[in-house]
């Protein structure tokens, strides 16, 4: 893997009395997409939530350009680079489109700067800008899946982390999101952490992958390697059930990479 953007050493994390995440150690390559795949309840969105300030772990380290952040004010790591779009999409629902775009600026002091992202962000999202003025809650899921995104962009990332990003959307809506995320990461050389539960559609876009399983990291390799391997197939990937038919539906998928 390239130069570590982000690295975890031995973290743990807990919700009271509830352990959640057990010495995870793992790295994120600059401009890359690294994916975190487990079931409900291994420990994925609490990754994130540590590495942005929204809980402080128990134990161990994140290092972000090799400066410690752990603990550290949500707010000051949004400033060292690190956007969050979180389970769910949590938009401004009384704001409008624009005023949920500029809210993911309120760090930034270049108000041309900022103009000038706003109509990057459109050409990714067109219909945000033909809904710019209406209110955010009014908006489809997949289209607020896409404001979610776009406002995360306007704080103008070096890391972003996504979580479920596919969460409740069609498959033609999915896919056309995570076309957008490899966009980002190639036109941008943002870095992404991708927490996702449709495996297939990670480890299609994404460089590295990890398999967390309740709090542990249980292997790790290059995606198409865990493609390949028997439990990730089985288990993941479901080829192993569907047989030939299904292993060539999945090798048809990743020519669109």
């Amino acid at each position: 893997m390239s130069e570590a953007l982000l690295e975890l050493r031995n973290l743990e994390a807990a919700y009271g009395p509830v352990q959640a995440l057990r010495g995870v150690s793992l790295a994120v390559g600059r401009g890359r997409i690294v994916t975190v795949l487990g079931a409900n309840g291994a420990g994925k969105s609490t990754i994130l939530k540590a590495v942005s300030g929204i809980l402080e772990p128990r134990k161990g380290q994140i290092l972000f350009e090799g400066r410690e952040i752990q603990g550290e004010d949500p707010a000051k790591i949004v400033r060292r680079g690190v956007g969050h779009v979180p389970e769910g999409r949590e938009v401004f629902p009384f704001l409008t489109v624009e005023e949920n775009l500029r809210m993911g600026a309120y760090t930034r002091t270049d108000p041309d700067g900022v103009a000038r992202d706003l109509e990057t962000v459109y050409g990714y999202f067109p219909i945000l800008r033909a809904r710019a003025r209406q209110q955010a809650g009014l908006l489809s899921g997949g289209q607020q899946q896409m404001l979610a995104i776009a406002r995360a962009l306007l704080a103008r990332p070096k890391l972003m982390l996504m979580d479920e990003p596919s969460l409740g959307l069609s498959p033609l809506l999915t896919r056309e999101i995570f076309g957008i995320i490899r966009r980002i990461n190639r036109e941008q050389g943002t870095t992404i952490l991708l927490v996702e539960q449709n495996a297939r559609m990670a480890l299609e876009i994404a460089d590295f992958g990890y398999i967390l399983e309740v709090g542990r990291i249980v292997m790790e390799d290059t995606c198409e390697n865990l493609a390949a391997k028997e439990d990730v197939r089985e288990f993941y990937l479901g080829i192993k059930a569907q047989g030939v038919r299904g292993e060539r539906r999945w090798k048809r998928r990743k020519q669109w990479r």
